[in-house]
């Protein structure tokens, strides 16, 4: 199979299309430092701009907006990148920008992710690998998005927050701080509300595991003694645990934000 490009879009010089088997719509443009990956498929009108480099089998709907200049009052050119993993589907109006200087340089995107109608990646963020982002859902600057991770429509995440693996953020939820792994947030201001059980158990998780992440999650989140005090003791009573560790080697990560805790969530 040959390379399917519409008449009326337009591939720069310098854009590489890295395979026999890349389809681009009607009115897309593609900018001359872009790479885009075997089996990817490009509808019409779509932009594709900037260092971009996408990896294989990614698919991007009409009037997605991929690589263009960060929205950052600080940026000023320079060294700006943006790389995408594979099997990736960026529904209409999505809009992806790359890093600047005055971060990491570079936005990241992983594979198998899904992002639906109208989300925002910002610049200098690294979102790993089976997200799903629903309608809506926007990440800010230098936010860091964990492996199976998902937004929920129209979330929005605060610049340099991270959010830990396997963690689901609710509705219309807005989260300031960092989230701990396998957990859920909802709430107009985020607070935790427990495990993402759903999540897990579509994940396959083991009922033993399950128990243990309950476990560790009423300890570090008990009424009794400092936070520091409690985390100490899931140190203690846990730290050879596997799953334990992916929560006690994301809060050992320096962060820009506080944990987000449970609490209300009517406010």
């Amino acid at each position: 199979m040959s390379k399917k490009i519409h008449h009326t879009a337009i591939i720069s010089d310098g854009a590489t299309l890295d395979g026999n088997h890349i389809e681009i719509g009607p009115y897309s443009i593609i900018g001359p430092n872009v790479v885009i990956g075997d089996y990817s498929k490009i509808h019409s009108h779509c932009v594709i701009e900037g260092d971009t480099v996408i990896g294989k089998s990614n698919q991007f709907s009409p009037f997605s907006a991929i690589g263009s200049t960060p929205q950052h009052s600080k940026f000023n050119g320079g060294s700006s990148k943006l790389t995408i993993g594979d099997n990736n589907i960026f529904r209409e109006h999505v809009t992806i920008h790359p890093g600047t200087e005055i971060g990491s340089n570079i936005t990241k995107i992983g594979s198998n992710g899904l992002f639906m109608v109208g989300c925002h990646v910002a610049h200098d963020c690294i979102v790993g690998n089976n997200v799903i982002f629903v309608n809506g859902a926007v990440i800010g600057g230098h936010v860091e998005i964990g492996d199976y991770c998902y937004l929920g429509g129209y979330s929005a995440v605060h610049q340099f927050c991270r959010i830990g693996k396997h963690a689901i953020i609710g509705a219309s939820t807005m989260v300031e701080g960092d989230v701990i792994p396998f957990s859920s947030v909802v709430g107009a201001r985020g607070k935790l509300s427990g495990l993402n059980l759903v999540g897990l158990k579509r994940r396959s998780f083991k009922r033993d595991d399950i128990k243990l992440l309950r476990q560790v999650y009423r300890l570090l989140f008990a009424p009794e003694g400092t936070f520091t005090e409690r985390l100490v003791e899931v140190k203690e009573v846990f730290g050879n645990k596997p799953l334990a560790n992916e929560i006690l080697k994301f809060l050992n990560n320096n962060s820009h934000r506080s944990i987000v805790h449970p609490g209300s969530n009517n406010s």
